[in-house]
């Protein structure tokens, strides 16, 4: 039995008008409840315990005004251990005995378990770091504010293959390789895409299995096959296995890098150090002058304030920026349609512009971003024992796109790595 977790939430008394010959009592007024799981056990832990501190840090803002429609908000939440075969009862309870007003979800691996409930129950589902959850059912529902775009496969790699191609000379041949999961699958799918636009020979192409934990053999491989380009879909711990399997090998391809989950969490960041030195990996946030927007380092400010004491990531640039930047625009539509009403809610998220801490956020017909704006970034000058060298400019240069762009890359990886 998974634990719930109800955040307390002192309730906002309203005046009862006062009848002639006597007064009633005031009461309560009943809260608005959002509900969701959270990876706060489980592998996926960093992520989801970031998220949460987010969320929070939202709630307590918004009911210091005075909450939503003059309502306080209540968080309802379960730990979902970072199985997503919990994800389907934990929503159906969410919906039919807690009777949530509102939903959100974390991941792919939930959000594709979810959808056909949630579906169902016609509810609106608000949703944050799911790659092409919605591709198949086109729900009109779902609202997700990773900016992938609407072609999350491609937009995960895109920005790899754009930037990898200004090496000269140019290019020729690539390694794909990633974890036999969902996320990564899908990664694959969109980056056999854009090399095959760009006329790359695949020379390697597999997965590996998720417990995986000795990288040498595949990264020998791979080396064997001498790809100019190495692009890896991986979860977090085999992304540390393969970068530290690199380095010790000595993997020299022109570039390497990719869809590497892991490397936007300051801990893994720290961990790494050195290692990640010319790597190419995948943002939503880093501290470039490029990405000014209103109201981040405010955000930034308080969570970094609490993150230690919380244990959960140091900087909040990856999960926590984008957790925060949900739940505003969440408020944002249920205080433009003055209503719970689901139907609404939907209408209004579908033509709106959302101002939130990660910049004007638009959604098109199938809930993504109208406009994709995953980072392709590259790191350098990275040294030992230091996370906040991670919040100077010039660290994690951004290479595409061009419009947020703050470097060109550098290469062969080998000589950029030392």
């Amino acid at each position: 039995m998974v634990n719930r977790h109800r955040l307390a939430v002192l309730a906002v008394l309203v005046a009862v008008s006062v009848l002639a010959g006597g007064g009633a009592p005031s009461r309560a007024v009943e809260p608005i409840r959002i509900g969701f799981s959270d990876q706060l056990t489980g592998s996926q832990a960093p992520n989801g315990r970031g998220v949460l501190l987010g969320i929070k840090i939202w709630q307590e803002e918004i009911n210091a005004k005075g909450g939503l429609l003059g309502r306080p908000v209540v968080l309802d939440y379960y730990d979902d251990q970072s199985n997503p075969a919990l994800g389907p009862s934990i929503y159906t309870k969410l919906m039919d005995l807690d009777k949530v007003d509102l939903l959100y979800s974390v991941g792919t691996y939930i959000g594709s378990t979810i959808m056909p409930i949630v579906i169902r129950h016609n509810m609106v589902l608000f949703s944050s770091f799911a790659l092409e959850v919605n591709a198949k059912y086109h729900y009109d529902r779902y609202f997700q504010t990773l900016p992938y775009g609407p072609h999350g496969r491609d937009a995960i790699s895109r920005g790899f293959f754009e930037a990898a191609m200004t090496a000269k000379p140019r290019p020729r041949t690539v390694a794909l390789v990633g974890s036999d999961t969902e996320f990564s699958h899908t990664a694959l799918v969109g980056a056999r895409g854009n090399a095959q636009r760009l006329g790359l020979k695949i020379v390697y192409d597999r997965t590996y299995p998720p417990a995986t934990v000795d990288f040498d053999p595949i990264v020998r491989v791979i080396k064997e096959a001498n790809p100019d380009l190495v692009f890896l879909a991986s979860y977090t711990q085999d992304s540390v296995g393969m970068i530290r399997a690199a380095n010790e090998i000595g993997l020299n391809p022109k570039v390497f890098g990719g869809a590497v989950i892991g490397l936007p969490f300051t801990a893994v960041k720290a961990l790494l150090g050195p290692m990640l030195n010319g790597l190419l990996g995948f943002e939503v946030y880093v501290h470039e002058p490029t990405m000014n927007f209103p109201g981040i380092d405010a955000f930034l400010q308080k969570y970094q304030v609490r993150a230690k004491a919380e244990g959960v990531d140091l900087l909040g640039y990856y999960s926590p920026v984008m957790s925060y930047a949900t739940f505003q625009v969440i408020a944002q539509a249920v205080e433009a349609t003055h209503s719970l009403d689901q139907a609404k809610i939907a209408a209004y998220a579908h033509k709106a512009t959302f101002k939130t801490i990660m910049g004007d956020i638009r959604f098109g017909p199938d809930g993504e971003w109208v406009e994709p704006r995953v980072l392709t970034v590259q790191y350098r000058h990275v040294h030992a024992g230091d996370p906040q060298q991670f919040t100077k400019p010039g660290v994690q240069v951004i290479l595409w796109p061009p419009a947020y762009k703050s470097g060109d890359l550098l290469y062969p990886y080998d000589s950029v790595r030392k």
